[in-house]
């Protein structure tokens, strides 16, 4: 699979499942460290993170089993671990906000998107997110179906 393009942006990986299972807070752009074999396996537009998910540890934000697989281009020596814990690069003031929300709220750190800015750098898309229950989720089934049944008929009718 190859990167997307959108807007300035190229989209490496997107976490669909994470918008079904969580209803969505506040979302924060986050830079990720990594190391070369990892950017260049980006480029090539090969990652998961739908499994993944951010924690807080040792004062900093961490990726934590996010898939980005071994560049085949690079030998044996320079490849790095295909799920190792990647720090996110966060100002202090918005990790402090995501530690408060986090703990008095029961919230979970999610990543909804990995992707190239404007400028070539990686950024990860993260949002404060709260699980949803049963009965939410086919609550919004049932308003996606009346919105697509509703644009049917609208569009039948003129």
């Amino acid at each position: 699979m190859a990167a997307q393009k959108d807007g300035g942006r190229r989209l490496v990986a997107e976490n669909r499942k994470a918008r079904y299972s969580f209803s969505i807070g506040d979302t924060f752009e986050a830079g990720i460290a990594l190391t070369g074999t990892e950017v260049k396996s980006l480029r090539s537009g090969q990652a998961n993170i739908a499994e993944s998910y951010a924690s807080i540890e040792d004062g900093g934000v961490w990726l934590i089993n996010a898939y980005i697989p071994e560049y085949k281009g690079a030998g044996t020596f320079f490849q790095h671990e295909p799920r190792r814990k990647r720090r996110l690069l966060l100002h202090a003031r918005e990790i402090h906000k995501i530690a408060i929300a986090k703990d008095r709220q029961g919230m979970t750190i999610v990543p909804l998107q990995l992707y190239f800015n404007d400028r070539g750098l990686a950024k990860v898309k993260l949002a404060l997110a709260e699980g949803k229950k049963l009965h939410d989720k086919r609550e919004d089934a049932a308003k996606r179906d009346w919105n697509r049944q509703k644009a049917r008929l609208l569009r039948d009718k003129g």
